[in-house]
């Protein structure tokens, strides 16, 4: 019993973690803690005074379903789990395709040349304008530039540049659909437009969350209403783009029918005065075929006319409606902390201290236990 007992004792001391061990070893290293973690504070003190603020603004909408009926099963079977799409029959647009129109490249260069207020300019500017004329890049981005993105920019002093391109002009081209074409700039400005304007869509709640980043509360206030409006626009333009069609059809054939019938009817009218005088069989001919020509001609106006009304109708009912639930709210308070920086870089600087003086206790250990491990022959 006594020699089981002292040959078990050295294998739980072994097979135990020393916390005393750990302690002293950081107690007596506490001076390369302390430099690097010093290190770090004057590091996370510099990207904290020149990082750049950000103000974020949130809105909610809710979207309007035409079909009532269809609406209230979508309801019932996001209770019991199940999703349906939030979406109705018929011509109704998904609110699941809405982030798809927020991340298209029209809508983005359509924020992008927005007029908006910035603290710099004397007038509205858009963010293109701002970006290339205005904003000046930081310390902490030069710093970037020339660290982590050195060899981004080294492949890219070495890379030619090529120039954007132009479309042709002239020829038979000219009547087929242009593509979009943007350029470098341009492109830069739409990728960081992608991180800064998102919009989530809740499948069980049934409502959307735009959520917009910006350098300055005004101008991020500006931008959601801005990129709030556009959504909507374009939701309308998807929605009712068919009805607006018939209506355009109706409206053109309309204002046909209706200028003949007014020629129609001033023709009858000087046939009658002048059959008055001369009470000819020719005149009452004439005026016949004329009488008949207008007769057909005033059935289809007032035909034309209730389907005009009808198609007007129709646009306003296949017009979708983004209730606001949470409106966009000019921030006061940014939304990045230069204190929760300078925490993150002292914890960050604390924890490599740490782990560079534990390295250095346990690196002989290790070294043992490679040159006491037997070798392969």
């Amino acid at each position: 019993m006594d020699e089981n007992r002292t040959y078990n004792t050295p294998v739980e001391e072994d097979e135990g973690l020393d916390i005393m061990a750990l302690v002293r070893s950081l107690w007596e290293g506490r001076k390369t803690v302390i430099i690097v973690t010093a290190i770090f504070i004057a590091l996370g003190l510099v990207a904290a005074l020149t990082m750049k603020r950000t103000y974020t603004v949130s809105s909610t909408m809710v979207p309007q379903m035409k079909s009532r009926s269809s609406s209230s099963l979508s309801s019932l079977a996001s209770l019991a789990g199940i999703d349906l799409g939030m979406s109705n029959t018929g011509s109704e647009l998904s609110p699941l395709i809405y982030p798809q129109i927020v991340s298209s490249v029209p809508f983005r260069r359509e924020l992008m040349y927005t007029p908006l207020h910035y603290e710099k300019a004397d007038t509205m500017v858009s963010m293109y304008t701002y970006a290339k004329e205005y904003n000046k890049p930081t310390v902490m981005s030069y710093i970037l530039k020339y660290t982590v993105g050195l060899p981004g920019t080294l492949l890219g002093m070495i890379r030619k540049e090529k120039p954007d391109p132009v479309l042709g002009v002239g020829g038979a081209a000219d009547s087929l659909p242009k593509p979009i074409m943007i350029t470098k700039d341009e492109e830069r400005l739409i990728k960081a437009i992608a991180q800064n304007v998102t919009l989530a869509v809740d499948k069980k709640e049934g409502y959307l969350t735009l959520t917009v980043n910006g350098s300055e509360p005004l101008q991020t206030a500006e931008l959601a209403m801005k990129a709030q409006q556009l959504l909507q626009d374009e939701i309308t333009r998807f929605r009712t783009e068919k009805a607006e069609d018939n209506l355009n059809y109706v409206q053109a054939r309309y204002d046909e029918v209706k200028k003949e019938t007014e020629s129609l009817q001033a023709q009858l009218a000087t046939i009658r005065d002048r059959s008055q005088d001369m009470p000819t069989t020719r005149a009452r001919i004439e005026q016949e075929r004329i009488q008949s020509k207008y007769g057909v001609s005033s059935a289809i106006y007032t035909e034309l006319a209730k389907q005009l009304e009808q198609a007007k109708m129709q646009v306003k009912m296949d017009t979708p409606m983004l209730t606001v639930i949470q409106p966009v709210t000019v921030p006061r308070q940014p939304s990045n902390s230069r204190a929760k920086t300078l925490i993150v870089w002292t914890f960050l600087g604390f924890i490599l201290g740490c782990g560079i003086v534990l390295g250095k206790g346990y690196l002989p250990k290790v070294k043992e236990m490679l040159k006491g491990s037997p070798q392969n022959p």
